[in-house]
């Protein structure tokens, strides 16, 4: 029997242990998909200061104690220690980089909490972070098949596994997964010399006179790729959200493809879900009646039969729609809708938000925070989801309203388009309902086919649960990576 493919995952949040975006369910989801597949699979990630070593039961390796990481002039020490994630089936090893003055001495992720700003020191802190994954690979006397590298956080690994350390690295090969393609990791150049690569590599992270994390783990990786088919062929052609690295992808376009993410099929299941008031049994309209009633009480409005809810949960960024939502919910809010929102992100929109939600304390409440058990809830007690993205490579949260009954009301664009189809009352096809401008008036527009729909609730009813008999698993998404990972190695 052959000898299963290794690979280390590397990312900058993992589910349960740090989440602020969607990243971090992916790279809590996929790796257990591909270890029940058969691969060898570890995770790499840093440990920030809110993350909780003993509630996450993160313990040392011995071995891989006070690991020396040269910074320019400068050392740091990195202790890498271990814990796990897993689901009721499978099970993965995390290793977890620790530092004191980088990493756990801030509260924040990328931002300083008290400010809402971005670290000064993050090209410092992210370069330590990847040189930390080679070192513990150097430490370990291992070099994984594939490193799979995410977003720019990890951009820097390529670069150091094709350059400074590919004696060790000579057989491994690397997949790079963008994200979010507008955040790139851009810094002064001068921060590139604490990366202690030479110049000739430094031509390769540098775009528009700026040290380029993104860039330079496109250049390097073996094979790029994203997380939606439709969102890789916007990459190809979007200058705007890419910065002007569409180039580069062009250039690599037969190095690149488009995988659509899948959800963990043991987390996000309505019928076991614990987050929720009431597991989804056999009754669609008790199941979405009690939830519905526990979410509203939770964000203290009013139950009312006959009037829909919509859920929203999103990063509070323009490119997420949150200034298109703000332009829309005067025309919103005259339909007869009740609105609950969940999110946290820029304070000049969270500021707008609070004006409008005090403006329709009856129709609208808002929490500024990101809760897990919270999310569930909302996807499993509203019956409409709204995501009025901008840009939206992928669309997570439309996959888990499929799945909870809360059918999707989407902006045409990336993986929304691959995940939400517009339904149609006459032929009974599609999944949601779809809205290409983004302006008011589409928004708005698709909302009243939503209000419509729900007045015929027995049709309501026959749509979400055929949504909720779809797959939307890693099974055959997996499979896909497996291709990849192999045409690499037999390269």
């Amino acid at each position: 029997m052959a000898k299963p493919l290794s690979i280390l995952y590397v990312t900058s949040e993992l589910y349960p242990f740090v989440k602020i975006g969607g990243i971090a369910d992916i790279s809590y989801s996929l790796p257990l998909a591909l270890k029940d597949e058969g691969y060898d699979i570890r995770v790499m990630l840093p440990k920030y200061g809110n993350v909780s070593e003993r509630k996450n039961r993160i313990h040392e390796i011995n071995r891989l104690r006070d690991i020396e990481i040269p910074l320019g002039k400068g050392m740091e020490l990195a202790t890498v220690k271990s814990s796990s994630v897993a689901n009721p089936r499978t099970r993965v090893q995390a290793y977890i980089t620790t530092n004191q003055n980088l990493f756990d001495q801030k509260k924040g992720i990328y931002t300083n909490p008290k400010t809402n700003e971005d670290y000064p020191d993050n090209d410092l802190r992210f370069i330590f972070f990847n040189r930390t994954v080679i070192e513990t690979c150097l430490t370990l006397n291992w070099a994984p098949d594939i490193i799979h590298c995410n977003d720019w956080q990890s951009g820097m690994i390529p670069g150091y596994v094709k350059t400074l350390f590919k004696d060790h690295f000579k057989n491994t090969k690397v997949i790079y997964t963008i994200h979010n393609s507008s955040n790139q990791g851009e810094f002064s150049l001068k921060g590139f010399t604490a990366t202690g690569l030479d110049n000739d590599t430094k031509k390769n992270y540098t775009h528009k006179k700026k040290f380029n994390f993104l860039k330079g783990g496109l250049f390097y990786a073996d094979h790029i790729n994203t997380v939606s088919p439709t969102h890789a062929q916007e990459l190809l052609q979007d200058k705007k959200f890419t910065n002007g690295l569409s180039d580069l992808l062009v250039k690599r376009k037969d190095q690149f493809s488009g995988i659509l993410n899948g959800i963990d099929k043991w987390s996000w299941n309505p019928a076991t879900d614990s987050n929720i008031a009431a597991k989804y049994e056999d009754d669609f309209v008790e199941f979405k009646k009690t939830n519905k009633k526990a979410l509203l009480k939770k964000y203290q409005l009013a139950y009312k039969e006959d009037v829909p809810l919509i859920g929203m949960i999103s990063r509070l960024d323009e490119i997420k729609g949150i200034q298109l939502l703000i332009d829309t919910f005067d025309e919103l809010m005259a339909e007869e809708v009740t609105v609950v929102i969940l999110g946290d992100g820029k304070s000049e929109l969270k500021t707008k938000l609070k004006d409008i939600a005090k403006k329709y304390s009856k129709k609208l409440a808002i929490k500024f925070i990101y809760d897990e058990k919270m999310a569930h809830l909302i996807e499993a007690g509203s019956d409409f989801f709204l995501i009025p993205s901008i840009y939206e490579p992928c669309g997570l949260n439309a996959m888990y309203s499929l799945k909870y009954g809360s059918i999707p009301i989407v902006r045409k664009t990336g993986g929304l388009i691959d995940n939400v189809k517009e339904y149609s009352p006459k032929t009974k096809k599609g999944n949601g309902f779809v809205f290409t401008e983004a302006n008011p008036k589409d928004l708005v527009g698709a909302v009243k086919k939503a209000v419509e729909l729900y007045k015929n609730y027995s049709e309501l009813e026959k749509l979400a649960i055929s949504n909720m008999d779809g797959d939307y698993s890693w099974d055959d998404r997996v499979e896909e990576y497996g291709k990849i990972y192999h045409s690499l190695i037999e390269d």
